[in-house]
């Protein structure tokens, strides 16, 4: 549960600081793109004892989505037990989550939070001893505010003593959400949400017990300028984030209710921001809900694929007893498992887009890609794609495995995919290259504000060519290519500032690749794309994100929607 469903408070536009402004710049340079983590699980983001905690996304189970505060000790313990008859424990769903509403509104006389004791007669340690017992982790939800998102206790102030509590429960996971901050005299709203997540976050690791920390910061911030100033910090303290809206609960009184549109919604915040991500450090783009009614066979498939291609937590919130063998056989694809829970922990991007159809990439750790399929149609659909357009560079004789991870079936390939996908499904396949078929390189397309993509404009290849933002098409006009060299290319030619000038409100083109300082780009984690000779970043002119804004370089602002892109890497 997180912040969108009540705030709590009415939020105030905080300043942003030179500290928590400041990121990681990532240098599209020889030898490819580095990786982007927020603050990396090694140095940071660890347990008290120095362990690296969560090095593939977190998965598990947890009640809220389904059942709101509509559950007790035995909901917990059968869905629990039903996790480990399914199978889908096995296959790595092993973390069982208390999500709100467990506890009472005010503390005991010394301080601590108090399990209800009508829902949880046996007390919280009791339900831990039992879920470790199936094999499982304990997990438990509370609020960095003064009350909870439901309006229970709490852990504002509390952040020691409610931490070592957790720890003697034998938790193995927090959840702390958002709501409900106080104003601290002197701060702004961001610092005093980073200065509670910093707190839990000591407190968790002084508490002897190694917990994942899942924070909800950011959801708190979408929508405000310092949504990327929240998401450059998150990493630090946790190994996972929740930083949009919430998934659609379930409505028991209108259970037939379509929820596909709220997966597209997820989907479409989470994807844009791949440049948080790296082993521990998740971007959350809340529950999986597929196999719980208000999603079809089709759409269950597609919120579990875009999850594994995104590197997203796969959180399941359903009644796990009442899914069909269907959906069990879904969510337990091992091969789909393998793409989210992959070892290099690099997320997936969208390579195109063109309103129909989305096609995805994830670079895999032995080499293969996962690649992907959205058909956002109401009706069927044959669609294909290359190993090309996802970023293999082929090369004599090359061929290619493709595996259908849905069906389960293997087939060589020259390099194309072709799929049948019903309406609102996707197609998830693995590529695995042979012998002699070259490198990879980053691929697809640039995104800005407004979700709009950049665009050569008319598909031109003459030198000066504009470059524009425009609707995205899939088009080979708006295929960018990052060689690793620090020039940014499509069609074979290379963005431009002209004559390497350094004068803000240039217009960039397309030009021939010279390797000049006009041509040299690099690219930071808050998402600006600097020409470091002018020392000024792309920007899509007057803060525009209509079709045919030019793009220019104008001094760096700190998160500026013109301004922040996402890259193909």
């Amino acid at each position: 549960m997180s912040s969108v469903r009540d705030r709590g408070r009415a939020r105030l536009r905080p300043l942003v600081t030179a500290a928590s402004a400041a990121a990681l710049t990532l240098a599209v340079v020889a030898g490819g793109a580095a990786a982007a983590p927020a603050a990396s699980a090694s140095t940071t983001a660890t347990s008290g004892d120095g362990a690296q905690l969560a090095l593939t996304p977190p998965m598990g189970w947890n009640d809220w989505a389904h059942y709101q505060c509509g559950y007790n000790e035995a909901t917990i313990l059968q869905n629990a037990q039903a996790l480990v008859s399914s199978g889908l424990a096995a296959k790595g769903y092993n973390t069982v989550t208390i999500d709100d509403c467990w506890m009472e509104t005010g503390r005991d006389s010394s301080g601590k939070l108090v399990a209800n004791p009508t829902l949880f007669p046996d007390g919280m340690a009791y339900v831990g001893a039992q879920l470790h017992a199936m094999g499982l982790k304990f997990g438990i939800y509370e609020d960095a505010g003064t009350s909870t998102c439901g309006g229970y206790a709490g852990s504002w102030n509390h952040w020691t003593q409610d931490a070592d509590l957790f720890a003697s429960w034998g938790v193995d996971y927090v959840k702390l959400d958002g709501c409900n901050l106080p104003t601290v005299s002197g701060q702004t709203e961001e610092q005093t949400y980073q200065s509670a997540y910093a707190q839990m976050s000591q407190a968790m690791k002084a508490s002897g017990r190694d917990m994942v920390f899942s924070e909800s910061a950011p959801a708190y911030f979408q929508g405000t300028t310092d949504w990327d100033t929240v998401l450059g910090w998150v990493g630090q303290y946790g190994q996972l984030w929740r930083e949009g809206s919430d998934i659609q609960t379930y409505d028991s009184s209108s259970p037939s209710t379509s929820r596909w549109n709220s997966v597209l919604n997820n989907y479409g915040y989470n994807n844009p921001i791949h440049r948080y991500e790296s082993p521990g450090n998740w971007n959350d783009p809340d529950f999986l809900i597929a196999g719980d009614s208000g999603l079809t066979a089709a759409e269950s498939q597609s919120q579990i694929a875009l999850w594994a291609m995104m590197g997203s937590p796969m959180i399941m919130s359903d009644n796990v007893s009442s899914l069909s063998a269907a959906s069990i056989a879904a969510l337990g694809n091992t091969g789909v498992i393998a793409v989210d829970q992959d070892a290099l922990g690099s997320p997936g991007y969208v390579v195109s887009q063109n309103g129909s159809l989305d096609v995805l990439t994830r670079p895999l750790a032995n080499g293969d890609r996962a690649v992907a399929i959205l058909n956002r149609g109401s009706s069927a659909v044959t669609a294909s794609t290359s190993a090309a357009a996802v970023g293999f560079t082929g090369g004599s004789g090359c061929s290619y495995s493709a595996t259908d991870l849905w069906a389960g079936t293997t087939s060589s390939t020259s390099g194309t995919i072709t799929a049948q996908i019903p309406a609102h499904g996707t197609a998830i396949y693995r590529l695995k290259p042979g012998a002699g078929c070259g490198a990879t390189t980053d691929l697809g397309q640039i995104t800005g504000a407004g979700g709009q993509c950049v665009d050569d404009s008319g598909s031109g290849t003459a030198n000066g060519n504009p470059i524009i933002l425009y609707g995205c098409t899939g088009n080979a006009n708006q295929q960018w290519t990052l060689p690793g060299d620090g020039t940014v290319r499509v069609l074979g030619k290379c963005l431009d500032v002209p004559g390497a000038a350094t004068a803000s409100g240039t217009d960039v083109d397309l030009s021939s690749c010279t390797g000049s300082a006009g041509q040299q780009w690099t690219y930071a984690q808050s998402g600006t794309l600097t020409n470091p000779h002018s020392g000024y970043c792309l920007d899509a002119t007057g803060g525009s994100d209509a079709d045919g804004t030019r793009l220019e370089i104008w001094p760096c602002g700190a998160n500026q929607a013109n301004q922040t892109w996402s890259l193909p890497q």
